[in-house]
Parts: structure tokens; sequence; C-alpha cells
């Protein structure tokens, strides 16, 4: 096992994974912004009291705060969370007004908000593009390679050499998606449809159970996986073009972000335990142990995050990017806003749920650092 990387190492990993990656995110509102005509009065990386900054001749205020968790851009008339008109908005001179953000027409303001998740989403799929095209891609069909002795594929009567069409009704494409469907799901009972060895018979459902089991990383964290007992058949990396690398980039991110939907269903429905949900702290440790590794690692971990920043972000739920996207469809079909006493209320809401969730998952942080370990220990 490896020893985990000092507090030093640590925070300088953290930022240097969350730093770019929120300045990408306000970079794409900002540019969006800026392309439709609309002055920003502050790009700021960081919440809180200003560190260091400076105003640039359009007179936007650049600057950073001292607490770097995220950053935010303001646009000119932006003047509250629902970024509703207000009496301030109305007093300015017609020609100012029309340079700030509430006197866009919803599709351009809903592509400014859009735009900062998306350039998430390419970050990532341009860095693993270049994995894709660095390394290739390791490939293998849905086959199965052996049989693990009284495993869940043993019990329901796989047999090397079948071929695993699909997984309720999700179609796998190579071996790499029959791990990770069964990774994201321990204990539970699925249906795939199976063809036999090389015979030429239709495919027959087959039910299963998939097993649960502990798995340690190189530094002693545990998490819960699902796992089937079955191996692989020899795989081959195969070579990927420069033209082909952002469509295996684009492919992963997809991927990916498939899995977390999964994931976070499966935290909604009860069937994964809200204690596995991370935070800031857990993002900070994962780092520095990352970086470790060596680059690849680090590299590849930024775009893990960056994926997870973009799709966050994009969730319905106010005071995220997604929630203003939200009021924004229900502008465009209403072909008017949503009044502004319930926008503050919707967005009052958000803002407590996002609270809410920051305590639990710093809980959950804290908890797996030992920190309720350790006390309930001394208290004992």
């Amino acid at each position: 096992m490896i020893d985990a990387p000092g507090i030093p190492l640590t925070l300088i990993a953290f930022v240097a994974v969350i730093g770019p990656l929120v300045f990408i995110h306000e970079m794409g509102h900002y540019l969006a912004g800026r392309w439709f005509g609309i002055k920003a009065d502050a790009f700021s990386i960081g919440f809180g009291r200003e560190v260091a900054g400076w105003t640039d001749r359009r007179g936007t205020r650049w600057k950073l705060g001292w607490l770097p968790l995220g950053g935010y851009v303001k646009f000119a008339g932006d003047m509250n969370p629902a970024s509703q008109p207000s009496a301030e908005w109305l007093s300015l001179p017609p020609e100012e007004r029309g340079r700030t953000f509430q006197a866009k027409p919803v599709w351009q303001r809903a592509i400014v908000v859009a735009a900062g998740p998306l350039v998430n989403f390419l970050a990532a799929i341009l860095i693993l593009a270049g994995f894709a095209y660095l390394y290739g891609v390791r490939t293998a069909p849905p086959v199965v390679g052996a049989v693990v002795q009284g495993s869940p594929a043993a019990a329901a009567g796989l047999a090397p050499g079948d071929r695993i069409l699909s997984i309720d009704g999700r179609q796998m494409d190579d071996f790499g998606d029959l791990a990770q469907y069964a990774i994201l799901r321990p204990g539970a009972t699925v249906t795939a449809m199976v063809v036999r060895g090389d015979s030429e018979e239709a495919a027959r459902p087959l039910t299963l159970t998939i097993g649960e089991m502990r798995q340690s990383d190189r530094f002693g964290n545990q998490f819960r996986i699902g796992r089937l007992g079955i191996a692989s058949p020899p795989a081959r990396y195969e070579p990927v073009s420069l033209l082909r690398a952002p469509v295996e980039g684009a492919a992963q991110v997809v991927a990916i972000v498939r899995s977390t939907i999964d994931t976070l269903g499966q935290i909604i429905t009860g069937r994964r335990s809200v204690d596995e949900l991370g935070g800031p702290l857990q993002i900070a440790k994962v780092s520095g142990e990352q970086m470790t590794l060596g680059w690849p690692a680090f590299v590849w971990l930024i775009a893990m995050v960056s994926i997870n920043l973009g799709f966050i972000n994009l969730l319905p739920v106010p005071m995220l990017d997604g929630g203003h996207l939200f009021f924004y469809a229900i502008e465009a079909v209403r072909r008017r806003p949503v009044g502004p006493a319930a926008q503050e209320w919707a967005f009052r809401g958000g803002l407590a749920a996002l609270l809410a969730l920051m305590i639990l998952v710093t809980f959950n942080d804290l908890g797996k650092f030992g920190l309720w370990r350790g006390l309930a220990g001394l208290i004992g």
C-alpha cells in the first residue's frame, strides 16, 4: 500500500485540479456573453474577499477570491441570483441596458448559461482524445473468456465462449461495457441476452444476481463494487488516428455521463447509500493521491472532475446552470418569464438543497478520514 500524500501536496493538487476547471467553466460563460455583446462586470475564481485582481479596459474586474471552491461571472445588470429585471436595471439608460444580460432574448441567455458546462465537457473530450491518440484503446468482445468457480456467473450457467449481447436491454458492444455495468450494480438481479458459444441459435435470456465485493486501491480506499465472476477474452490495444481521437474522447464522455446518471438514480431510489457521496475534501484527497501516481493519472482525474462539474451544473436545480436553463425553457414555451416571486422561492429552495448537500458530503468526507471513528473512540 502506498502512503497517502501530505497536506501540502494535497492542497497543491486540489488547486491544480479545481482552479483550471473553474476557470474554463466561467470562461465559457464569459466568452458566450461577449459574443452576444453582454458586458461583464466581474470574473472571479474563488469566493469571498478578493485576494488579487485588476480591471481591464472593458471595465471587467478580474479577481481571485480566498476560497477556491468555485467562481462566477457577474454580467452587467445581473443584480440577483435569479437574473430578474429590477428597478435598478429599469433605471439604466437604454444603450447601457441593451448590453445587460436581462436585455437579451431567451435563446441567447440560454446559450450563455449552457456554455460553462459545455466547455467542461469539451475539455474532458480533448483530454480523453489525447489519451486515446497516445495509448490507443483497449478492445475485447463481450464474450466470456473464463468463469470463476462459485461466482454469480457460474451459478447462472454462463460458460466460456458465451457472447452477452445485452443486459436489461442495454446493448453490450465491448467487454468493458459488461464490466462497467456490473461494477455499478452490486447485488442487482439482471437479465442478460446470451448466445451460447459458437452456436447459431437465437439469443436466450439468462437471469443472474450480480455479486458484491469490497475492493481497495493502492492508498487503502475501499469501494463497494459489483462482480459477475467472468474474465475477459484476449484483448488488444487498437491505435487511434488523430481524426478519430475526438470521436473516441466524446464516446468515453458519454459513457461516463451515463454511468453517473445510473449512480445518481441508484442513490435517489435507495439502492446505493448516500454515504458513498463525496465532496471537496474527498476530491482534494484523491487529487493528492493521483498526483503521486504521475501525470497520466492526474490528468485523467482532471477529465473526470471536469465531466462531473459539467454534469452537476446541468442538473435542473435552482442556483445551478441547469436551474436557469429550466426556467428559460418554461419562458420559451409560455412566451413570458416565470414570475419573480416563484423564481425567488425556487432559488431559495435550491440554495437550501445545495447547502444541505454540502453539509452531507462534508460529513461523509470527514467520516472517510476517520474523524467520527476517532471521536467515538475518545468518547467511549
